[in-house]
């Protein structure tokens, strides 16, 4: 991008006049551009409350919402502009029309269906502590699926439950198929089910989940520190590269390389620790510790 010079003096110092709408330079005052369009608020606002308040727009589109956001909505509170009570015949009025709005917003089966499911999505995302992009991914992988009529003849809890997990697998923070269960109404085998068909009637290509992406979480529910975490990673991608993760659940090798890096480290953990924070048994986590330390000849005292 070409440097701005004033053509006059030459100089390299401008200010913005904003009451006017012009770029000045400061040293021989040639206005090198007018007429600029402010886009901020003609309003000036002390705290976030009023800032809030003094915004003449509503929250941005979502995919969250079944309308996506761009309906109108009565406030549940009766007060009138000003913060007073309404009372007596007005407030009755008032709870009339907010039914009538709640109506004209879900009026078919399609709206009542993503209603209920984007709520449940919701709850779901929110005890699991995921973050606003998945659950915005989660929701336009079942709106996709309602379009394509995937969703007909079947749960709708087991279609927003396996939109979920493949919306963490999306967006590179994978949950384990037990996590997703634990806060859905319906079974593991259930969400295993619909994921499947979810994935075939979309198209959705994803490629196995790498056990180095549980490392973090893993390694932050056990206290351990980064240098461990970055040596577990290691061990990982080494264990990926001669071939001796194929086949085998990321979560189990995961806890394996979390607890050889702990003992290498000089924090020790023991089996069953790293076991549940992976939702695994001891055996698995066992069985994976021997086959890492065997291949790669790595030398660990228990």
């Amino acid at each position: 991008m070409q440097e701005r010079v004033c053509p006059v003096c030459g100089s390299k110092e401008f200010f913005f006049d904003p009451r006017r709408g012009e770029v000045v330079c400061a040293k021989c005052g040639y206005v090198l551009q007018e007429d600029i369009i402010e886009e901020g608020p003609e309003w000036r606002a002390f705290d976030p409350e009023q800032r809030v308040r003094r915004a003449r727009t509503g929250a941005p589109m979502t995919l969250m919402i079944h309308d996506k956001g761009l309906s109108t909505d009565i406030d549940w509170r009766d007060r009138d502009i000003h913060g007073n009570q309404i009372r007596g015949s007005y407030r009755t009025k008032l709870r009339r029309l907010r039914m009538w709005q709640r109506r004209m917003r879900i009026n078919d089966a399609a709206e009542r269906n993503l209603a209920f499911a984007l709520s449940e999505l919701d709850r779901m995302a929110a005890q699991m502590h995921l973050p606003r992009r998945v659950k915005e991914a989660a929701a336009a992988l079942y709106r996709r699926a309602v379009m394509k009529k995937l969703i007909r003849g079947r749960s709708i809890e087991g279609m927003v439950s396996a939109a979920l997990y493949a919306a963490c697998r999306i967006e590179g923070i994978p949950r384990t198929l037990d996590e997703i269960a634990a806060v859905s109404k319906v079974t593991k085998k259930e969400i295993g089910r619909s994921y499947r068909f979810l994935a075939r009637g979309l198209k959705l290509n994803l490629k196995p989940t790498s056990p180095v992406e549980y490392v973090d979480r893993f390694g932050d529910a056990l206290n351990l520190s980064q240098r461990t975490k970055k040596r577990a990673k290691e061990i990982l991608r080494e264990a990926i590269r001669r071939g001796i993760t194929s086949g085998k659940g990321p979560t189990g090798l995961a806890a394996a390389a979390l607890y050889v890096a702990s003992l290498l480290e000089g924090e020790r953990k023991t089996q069953r620790e790293v076991a549940e924070v992976a939702h695994v048994t001891e055996v698995t986590v066992r069985n994976r510790y021997k086959e890492l330390v065997e291949k790669l000849r790595l030398d660990v005292q228990i």
